[in-house]
């Protein structure tokens, strides 16, 4: 065994084996993996291993597109079999919400060459003459859907990886990390001690105990999980083929082939939870008691659509364990508290995501940042908020609805409240419905009397739509008081605070008190990882406004960069609240409760003071992400509730009101802002992002401007854009792909929403450079179906930002 490696892999199941593979396939070589027992051990060896392509979210797709591509060229690579069957995939929509999410996940396939379509029933039934398909609104075909052999590919990934020179060590349990002060790690084992620069947990069911062991609680929590297996089915065995698995989520279960019977799983209601309080160190290859009546409805179900299902005898029953993150995505990155410390944890799906977690992770940790943006499965999407009571809450929700469409916008209430505001119980008393962000409940609107008080999900425009545009509407008309609470905050002090500022961000910072700037933070590749306010609030002392759902993403960036001596950096956002007071009388309304000057000429735009309100000291801001006049005002969160009630109660004097964060998305995609993960991300450059001017390269080094200087002179692939799209009963949310009227593929939509205040329904969007000039007609895939659209020239509010500046 080796005793000193550049990465040591802990967990041998599929997705430790495909770390490990990719990580010597880029050139760690001298990676090492330890597993406590066999390969496969777990979760891995009695897994369903289904295969799919499709996800909602076009990066996942990606990811899972690749995966399915890999196994046949790592049989031929290694020459071990991965027990490849790809009859093909049906989904089955018998709601009309799922055959927009069908539609949808089409166009999508359509845009990135993927295959995935519409076939007939006709056509269905050929492929599939076991199938009951009344009631079935709408059938998509994905031809290299299927199977796998969870141990063939497992021990295929082994195999490549052990060709190229990575080391395997079964039975070789890990009993502890130690962190070393130069940031490496003594991973200690039985059988010997490995010092190496990387630990990877890709422990699975016992990710929880390998945390611990470096201090880390990782939110997860296993389940049972049941599927069985029919005898022989004569007519399958009469076919002489292989029939396509079914995917009628509808009905909540799935189901595909397996050997010359049918296999069938579900997710039931009647969850059960298992080792709850840590995975048994002796547990391995064991299964837990069939318990077949739990699941008695979701199997109902699969025999009204296969009757074949119920005439036949169950020659096996399958119960073991999964474990499972919050959401149900992995969880994914560098833990941002520790130097070099990686995971891979609470994958669900792993036999379509095994191949591109293991690509992107080795990415991450070799080259410093993936080639996807993966910030939706980051592991710093969740904190310390997430506890054992929130997780288990979230856990026992996503089981119970694994096939639940998760629509655009929609807020689940498992788990909730976790963190709360002193206004929280006032903005509930007025109508507010809440969000989460990063644990924190926020108003996403006020129900207004006469309207609803609950929120209905879909595809299409819900109940929210009209309160959300009277809110909008009342701002840009009036003024309106948002809460910003939920942006992160830091406080830099010190003498050397100008200095580091300006290394860790690319634009130059201001040297005049009272003076702000917007600035980009630049990722490993050159792209944007992250955009910040910046106020000098003093001679040594600074104000960081960022993404509040990306604080604990953003730390990994903001250690890059030495502190000075004398220098010290901290999060202020517990400590701290905000609002925005924005719009035409935004000025008047805070001038009623302030003996501060608020004139043009005397608080000029991007400027700040230290300032007094309704007798609460705050630090006001004059900006606003609605792109209107305005202020923000951040104060201590003792004073959040007085200041907030000072503020709602002389609201009415000026036709004003309490708005929530569904208008301020609606206001800013107005003005053409962009927002962190949707139009700013790793993935776009700042000249393709329209960041390219805050970039100041003549000020010196700054965090990864190497980077940003070998692509800085480049055209961009992509330009963010302005659309009008003619859309009557839903908006774009983001994701929906984009196409010239010749059908040609041109781009997506990064955000998208109606714009009240200018009568159109808007989405901001990344097109191809050069395929399209303002004016020019486009086609964007709402709901699945092409809706005729037009490139705008800017955005369609204040594009001169004479409001802003007034």
């Amino acid at each position: 065994m080796r005793t000193h490696t550049r990465a040591v892999v802990i967990g041998g199941g599929l997705v430790g084996c495909s770390i490990l593979y990719h990580l010597a396939k880029l050139g760690w070589t001298d990676a090492v993996l330890l597993e406590r027992s066999e390969l496969t051990s777990g979760s891995t060896w009695h897994a369903a291993a289904g295969i799919h392509g499709l996800h909602d979210s076009t990066n996942i797709s990606r990811l899972q597109h690749y995966t399915m591509n890999l196994y046949k060229a790592l049989e031929q690579e290694t020459g071990q079999g991965c027990g490849i069957f790809q009859p093909g995939s049906l989904y089955l929509a018998q709601t009309e919400a799922r055959e927009h999410q069908l539609r949808l996940q089409a166009a999508k396939a359509k845009r990135y060459g993927m295959n995935f379509h519409e076939i007939s029933r006709d056509e269905a039934e050929r492929l599939h003459p076991l199938v009951n398909f009344d009631g079935i609104r709408c059938i998509m075909y994905e031809p290299d859907g299927g199977n796998v052999d969870p141990s063939g590919v497992t021990h295929a990934y082994a195999a490549g990886a052990r060709q190229i020179g990575a080391e395997i060590h079964r039975f070789t349990p890990v009993t502890g990390t130690e962190q070393q002060p130069d940031g490496s790690w003594i991973v200690r084992t039985e059988k010997g001690d490995i010092h190496t620069q990387w630990v990877i947990n890709a422990a699975g069911l016992w990710a929880r105990e390998v945390g611990a062991m470096a201090g880390l609680h990782l939110p997860l929590i296993p389940t049972e999980h049941q599927y069985f297996v029919t005898e022989t089915i004569q007519p399958i065995a009469d076919l002489g083929r292989r029939l396509p698995s079914i995917a009628d989520r509808d009905g909540e279960y799935y189901l595909r082939q397996e050997g010359l019977g049918l296999l069938v799983g579900a997710y039931e209601r009647d969850m059960r939870f298992w080792a709850e309080d840590g995975t048994p160190p002796g547990f391995g290859h064991e299964l837990f008691a069939d318990d077949l009546g739990r699941i008695e409805e979701n199997v109902m179900r699969a025999i009204d659509r296969v009757p074949a299902v119920g005439t036949a005898g169950i020659k096996r029953v399958i119960n073991g364990p999964m474990i499972w993150s919050p959401d149900s995505a992995a969880l994914f990155g560098p833990v941002p508290e520790l130097r070099n410390y990686f995971c891979c944890c609470g994958i669900i799906p792993g036999f379509s995501q095994s191949g591109g977690l293991g690509k992107l992770a080795a990415e991450w940790m070799i080259e410093g940042e993936p080639t996807l943006d993966m910030f939706g499965w980051d592991l710093t999407r969740f904190g310390d908020w997430a506890d054992k009571a929130f997780t288990k809450a979230r856990v026992r929700d996503q089981y119970a609805h694994r096939f639940k469409i998760h629509f655009p916008n929609e807020e689940r209430a498992a788990g909730r409240p976790v963190r709360l505001r002193p206004a929280y119980e006032f903005q509930k008393s007025i109508g507010a419905v809440f969000g989460l962000n990063f644990g924190w409940e926020h108003p996403l609107w006020f129900s207004a009397e006469g309207e609803p008080k609950e929120e209905t999900v879909g595809f299409t425009r819900q109940n929210w739509w009209e309160p959300v545009g009277r809110e909008a509407r009342m701002l840009r008309e009036n003024a309106g008081i948002i809460d910003i609470s939920n942006f992160a905050r830091y406080e830099i002090r010190g003498q050397g605070a100008e200095a580091w500022l300006n290394a860790l961000l690319a634009n130059r910072m201001p040297t005049q008190i009272g003076r702000s700037c917007l600035s980009p933070m630049i990722g490993k590749r050159g792209g944007i990882a992250g955009d910040f306010t910046v106020t000098r609030l003093a001679e040594d002392e600074f104000l960081m406004i960022g993404s509040g759902m990306a604080e604990r993403f953003h730390r990994r960036f903001f250690q890059a960069v030495p502190l000075p001596d004398g220098t010290t950096f901290r999060s202020v956002t517990v400590e701290t609240a905000g609002f925005n007071v924005a719009g035409p009388k935004s000025r008047d309304l805070l001038q009623s409760l302030t003996e501060a000057d608020l004139s043009s000429e005397a608080f000029p735009f991007m400027r700040s003071q230290r300032i007094r309100v309704a007798g609460v000291e705050v630090v006001a801001l004059r900006v606003s992400f609605t792109g209107d006049l305005g202020w923000e005002l951040h104060c201590a969160e003792a004073d959040q509730l007085a200041l907030y009630q000072a503020l709602i109660a002389a609201a009415p004097a000026f036709g004003a009101g309490p708005v929530g964060s569904r208008a301020l998305g609606s206001l800013r995609i107005e003005k053409g802002y962009g927002s962190w993960s949707r139009e700013y991300s790793p993935e776009y450059w700042p000249q393709e992002s329209g960041l390219a001017g805050l970039i100041k390269l003549d000020k010196g080094d700054f965090l990864n401007r190497d980077a940003y200087v070998t692509l800085h002179n480049n055209p961009p692939r992509d330009k963010l854009v302005s659309i009008r799209i003619d859309a009557k009963e839903a908006d774009a949310t983001g994701g929906e792909p984009i196409f010239l009227p010749d059908g040609t593929p041109a781009g997506q939509v990064s955000s998208g929403a109606y714009g009240y205040s200018v009568g159109m329904s808007l989405a901001l969007a990344y097109v191809r450079a050069g395929s399209c000039k303002p004016g020019d007609r486009l086609h964007v895939a709402i709901l699945g179906r092409m809706h005729e659209a037009e490139l705008l020239a800017a955005p369609p509010f204040d594009p001169e930002g004479k409001r802003l500046r007034g």
